[in-house]
């Protein structure tokens, strides 16, 4: 589920601030392969999602929730994961999809995360994302998808897995009245064993 809600995200925040409304041009997530792209008929933004790995950052995953109503819940951090996307841009001439994948560039390379007013609401994790891949692997997935080299770049995003759900928390401890008593008694006692 934390996949298609990056997914989610990342179409949200590009129509937003690029922008590029539905009128206009498409967002999609397919395999760059030959027969996808002899099909498209207009400017589309392409992710391609190639990789996904465990994250070596810590857990940004929420604790602690109150439901209305409700009572308090509680949950262990969430293990990060790292997801891969190959960013291509389509469009009528190999110059309109240079300014369309400029102007990705652009708006990737300014934003460290995806605003939370794009994310859906059952993703209770933050979506950090870094441009490019230290690894230059555009060449070798174009090749492996059949379809000819064009310019793109990549797009790296963490995102907490939502491996582990909510659970009803313990009612907190205000204070501890019977153990302070049983204690005060036992000094007493042992007082009264050795006076003189």
């Amino acid at each position: 589920m934390f996949i298609s809600n990056v997914d989610t995200g990342l179409e949200r925040l590009v129509r937003a601030r690029l922008p590029l409304p539905e009128e206009i041009g498409d967002v999609a997530f397919d395999a760059p392969t030959g027969n996808w792209s002899a099909q498209l008929s207009r400017i589309t933004v392409n992710f391609f999602l190639y990789d996904v790995q465990r994250s070596t950052q810590p857990s940004r995953s929420s604790l602690a929730r109150t439901p209305e109503p409700g009572a308090l819940q509680r949950r262990v951090p969430q293990p990060m994961v790292q997801l891969s996307y190959l960013v291509s841009a389509w469009a009528g001439s190999p110059r309109d999809e240079h300014q369309l994948l400029g102007d990705l560039v652009s708006l990737f390379a300014a934003a460290d995360h995806v605003p939370g007013e794009f994310l859906p609401e059952e993703l209770s994790t933050s979506v950090s994302l870094s441009l490019g891949d230290e690894r230059s692997l555009p060449r070798e997935l174009w090749s492996a998808a059949g379809g000819s080299l064009k310019a793109s770049t990549t797009l790296q995003v963490n995102v907490g897995a939502d491996s582990f759900d909510w659970t009803v928390a313990p009612p907190s401890v205000a204070k501890v009245v019977a153990m302070a008593d049983r204690m005060d008694r036992s000094d007493r006692a042992a007082g009264g064993a050795f006076s003189s």
